[in-house]
């Protein structure tokens, strides 16, 4: 994922697939993505310019991928969000590399955060 100075931006999406190997031929194959492998429930993949992931660790889920946002700090980011109005889906958890939280956002769109701290 990404690094410190992106603070607020986009950083990652994430497609929960049903099946990953699956996932990296197609995309691989018509896109010429490379790839990552980060245990048997997350892939990573560059298409050269943007970073994503592929897990197998959830439903797959109508409503297209997950858009991940970084930030620096991770509770006062929280903080914002829920002050906007958005609804948190899921708290903060642990991941190698990280932390991040997930949450609908006024039109019902899931997005991420995550930070490095």
């Amino acid at each position: 994922m990404g690094t410190r100075g992106n603070d607020r931006q986009i950083d990652n999406i994430e497609f929960n697939v049903s099946n990953i190997q699956r996932s990296k031929a197609f995309y691989g194959t018509v896109f010429g993505w490379t790839f990552t492998d980060y245990g048997p429930t997350y892939c990573e993949f560059t298409d050269g310019r943007l970073t994503g992931g592929f897990t197998s660790g959830e439903e797959v889920r109508a409503g297209g991928p997950l858009v991940i946002l970084y930030a620096d700090d991770l509770a006062a980011t929280q903080q914002r969000v829920e002050a906007a109005g958005a609804t948190i889906s899921k708290a903060v958890f642990a991941f190698p590399g990280g932390r991040r939280f997930q949450f609908f956002d006024l039109d019902g769109y899931e997005l991420a955060v995550w930070s490095a701290q």
